[in-house]
């Protein structure tokens, strides 16, 4: 440990990303020190990924139960459903409070300072932190920056949080609308559209771009779309933006043509949930006294070792992970990224392998994917000068899934057709978000269907779906 400084190292920011790296910078032997202003845990704990499951399976467990046509099909009868939803609103906020509380304490037992206060770059090797007891200085040999990420709103759109609110206030379910407008169809819109669709409420889902779940493969967001949104109670506008949101009773809507920007209607709702995407949260950091300009899109620029750029050039003792930097705005990943940063501050080389990261949407059933998808593949391999093979398999012709009648879904994996490298994976079905992490160790490995192929899976089990679509992708 240095002694010309406070800490070998100061993280600003407490989310997963910035855990994740306090964590592994105290095994590392680093006198480490966390500065947070708001809730321990970031987005992901108090606003975002947590209570956003704990939400999803109370819906889901209602939507089970009163899809009397599947029970019946299994031999069961039950009789009329009922729910409360200042309990399942409890639920979300119990689980936040004991692993906001989890992650606090594991800080404190490893020996992490935890400073709460604003922080920001004060210098090189410098931050201060302001809170409401003033300001103070401290040094460290290197500094992570970890601020995260906060709801985008487009201009027009107008959030009270009561009638028009992001995920923050919806994942607290002060109520249940009748009528609920959701402006975006990502995996935010899409799980929220599940849980209020379970839930009894009535859902027009408002898509800017030409068809729904655009960032999503597209075999699987037109099976997704056939299970997830046209058998429910979801009317969908494609291609069509909100240009205007006032948030009252009813909650004022006007809906625009995405291409030509033409006026096509006015709609009044009970309320509308803002669902689309996040920006980095990098305002208010200090980074213009060491000469640090964010990107285009305020992303903080870093490298592929997570150290932060100025013109290019590296800053040194300067790092920054997770939403803050653009490269992956997943929580994992800030993890993965945080633990990369630490990697590189103890000497040993390290990047992180962005293709082999899985990402999932906890709908029912769920979506999950890890690589590329199709068409990203095939750019890549007319650039490289590779075919692409596509397999697919169906949840349809798996024992286990027959067994539980729950069939709809499929599994598509993507190979290089020379070397029979697995380049992408994409599923939609049951258990799709725990079926994916074959898959993306198969790409972290860089293997080949061929080998993939040859291993053996349980019988009867969800996870022959992936292996029926290895089987099917032998390269001769």
């Amino acid at each position: 440990m240095s002694h010309e400084f406070d800490y070998d190292l100061v993280i600003i920011g407490a989310g997963v990303g910035g855990h994740g790296a306090a964590l592994h910078a105290v095994s590392c032997g680093l006198k480490t020190a966390i500065i947070e202003a708001a809730d321990m845990g970031g987005t992901c704990v108090n606003r975002g990924c947590i209570p956003s499951k704990a939400l999803l399976a109370a819906a889901g467990r209602v939507r089970e139960l009163r899809n009397a046509h599947h029970l019946k099909s299994l031999g069961i009868q039950i009789g009329s459903v009922d729910f409360d939803r200042q309990a399942i609103a409890n639920h979300a906020g119990n689980l936040v409070s004991k692993i906001q509380g989890d992650l606090t304490n594991s800080l404190k037992r490893l020996g992490v300072d935890i400073i709460r206060g604003w922080g920001k770059i004060a210098g090189t090797q410098k931050v201060t932190v302001t809170s409401d007891g003033g300001e103070k200085t401290i040094t460290a040999k290197d500094i992570i920056l970890s601020p995260g990420s906060v709801p985008f709103v487009p201009p027009g759109i107008e959030v009270d949080g009561k009638t028009v609110f992001t995920s923050d206030q919806g994942v607290k379910l002060e109520s249940l609308p009748e009528w609920v407008a959701i402006i975006g169809s990502g995996y935010i819109g899409l799980e929220f559209s599940d849980v209020y669709s379970a839930l009894g409420c009535e859902i027009t889902m408002i898509e800017a771009l030409d068809q729904l779940m655009p960032g999503f493969d597209r075999d699987i967001a037109k099976l997704a779309e056939r299970v997830l949104i046209t058998p429910r109670d979801i009317e969908t506008k494609v291609g069509i933006y909100a240009k205007k949101v006032i948030p009252g009773s009813p909650v004022v809507i006007e809906l625009a043509d995405f291409k030509t920007k033409e006026d096509l209607d006015v709609i009044e709702v009970d309320a509308c949930l803002v669902a689309t995407g996040r920006i980095p949260a990098t305002q208010n950091l200090g980074l213009e006294s060491i000469g640090v300009e964010l990107d285009r899109r305020n992303f903080i620029p870093v490298d592929d070792r997570m150290a932060v750029l100025s013109a290019g050039e590296v800053v040194p003792h300067l790092w920054a992970i997770g939403d803050a930097n653009g490269k992956m705005m997943l929580a994992h990943a800030a993890s993965a990224q945080g633990i990369v940063a630490v990697e590189n501050i103890v000497g040993r080389s390290r990047i992180v392998d962005y293709r082999s990261i899985p990402a999932a949407a906890f709908t029912h059933p769920e979506v999950s994917y890890v690589g590329m998808t199709e068409t990203a593949a095939k750019e890549l391999g007319e650039a490289e000068g590779f075919e692409v093979g596509i397999s697919k398999s169906y949840f349809k012709g798996n024992s286990k899934a027959l067994a539980e009648n729950e069939a709809d879904g499929i599994a598509k994996v993507v190979y290089r057709k020379d070397t029979g490298e697995v380049l992408g994976v994409h599923i939609f079905g049951l258990h799709a978000s725990d079926l994916i992490h074959e898959a993306s160790a198969a790409i972290a490995n860089r293997q080949s269907v061929n080998t993939l192929a040859h291993l053996v899976h349980a019988h009867p089990t969800l996870s022959e779906v992936l292996d029926e679509a290895y089987k099917r992708a032998i390269v001769s």
